[in-house]
């Protein structure tokens, strides 16, 4: 029997098209997925639209998920912070309730405190609750405060890694018989194609070093970057082989502040600004070349829920250097 098949499921399209977060690639793989794994089962995703664009809605998510209901539910017309959580806990699970939803599912940390269905949330990390750095403001501090009481609302809790779920039940103190991890699979999508003529493309494409170590990802704190790159020169100082390059890669920070402290500055006080490249934006077809192409990628990040990259470094065949706390 196939159970999935006569299942009305509605997804919460909030961070649809939002590539940059962890959260938004969650949701892109997922809605590429769900339906060859599922294809009888009904999928409809909500995306917030301002009133004016609601009528033609997101066309960007129709054309890239076609087996995909796309739904618009408009904002209401308040600040931005109120709208988001008016939108997360009232318009979105009420519009699964109109489109006879059998489970509303929330791909992020942000289930309704009430809804007429089952609720499903993924809480891939705790990380605005448990690092000082990322509690933000008064207004960032309430936000958490309702998440992490309506997360005991929702009638199932997935996450990505058994820490994780030890963070959820531990400091959240909900049942562990509700959380259910579910691994993270790499990002298939490209591997196979990668031969010497995609490696050489991306190689000259992002103007790569013969050889590097790299790190792929966002350049936060808790990403400790600085370790990287205060290990590279460490590397450089007690005779490390100098045709060996760092390559950072990622969007690099619009201003260097103590959150995002800027790597550039940060290789400059270490003494090996000239032998680290900054690559940028990397597109997602080319990750799996640039992971082939590196020696080792260095990922020493303070705390994930998953940590995707080094998934996807495996994938590739790549050495892993990471950190164990």
């Amino acid at each position: 029997m196939d159970v999935a098949g006569s299942l009305r499921i509605v997804v919460n399209g909030w961070m649809a098209g939002r590539l940059a977060s962890g959260s938004g690639q969650y949701l892109a793989h997922l809605l590429d997925w769900l339906p060859r794994m599922a294809p009888t089962a009904r999928i409809a995703l909500l995306q917030p639209v301002h009133r004016a664009t609601a009528e033609t809605g997101p066309e960007e998510s129709r054309r890239r998920w076609p087996q995909v209901e796309v739904v618009p539910v408009p904002l209401p017309p308040l600040p931005e912070n109120i709208a988001k959580v008016w939108w997360e806990q009232v318009a979105a699970p009420r519009a699964a309730h109109r489109l006879g939803a059998d489970v509303y599912f929330v791909p992020y940390w942000a289930p309704p405190a009430w809804s007429p269905l089952p609720v499903v949330v993924t809480i891939h990390d705790l990380i605005p609750l448990l690092l000082p750095a990322y509690r933000g403001g008064l207004l960032q501090r309430l936000y958490v405060h309702l998440v992490s009481w309506t997360a005991h609302c929702a009638t199932a809790i997935l996450t990505v890694s058994e820490a994780a779920a030890r963070d959820i039940v531990a400091h959240l103190q909900v049942e562990p018989a509700r959380v259910r991890v579910v691994h993270h699979g790499p990002n298939q999508e490209g591997f196979a194609t990668v031969d010497a003529a995609h490696l050489q493309r991306v190689r000259v494409r992002y103007a790569l070093p013969a050889r590097f170590f790299l790190y792929l990802g966002g350049f936060d704190v808790r990403k400790n970057v600085q370790a990287v790159i205060e290990g590279y020169a460490r590397f450089r100082a007690r005779g490390g082989d100098p045709t060996i390059k760092l390559v950072l890669a990622g969007a690099l920070p619009t201003q260097d502040t103590p959150f995002f402290p800027d790597p550039r500055r940060l290789a400059k006080e270490a003494g090996c600004a000239a032998d680290v490249h900054f690559c940028g934006w990397i597109e997602e077809e080319d990750k799996p070349a640039l992971y082939a192409l590196a020696i080792a990628f260095v990922f020493p990040s303070l705390y994930e829920g998953f940590g995707m990259m080094l998934l996807e470094a495996m994938q590739a065949g790549t050495p892993v250097i990471t950190s164990n706390g």
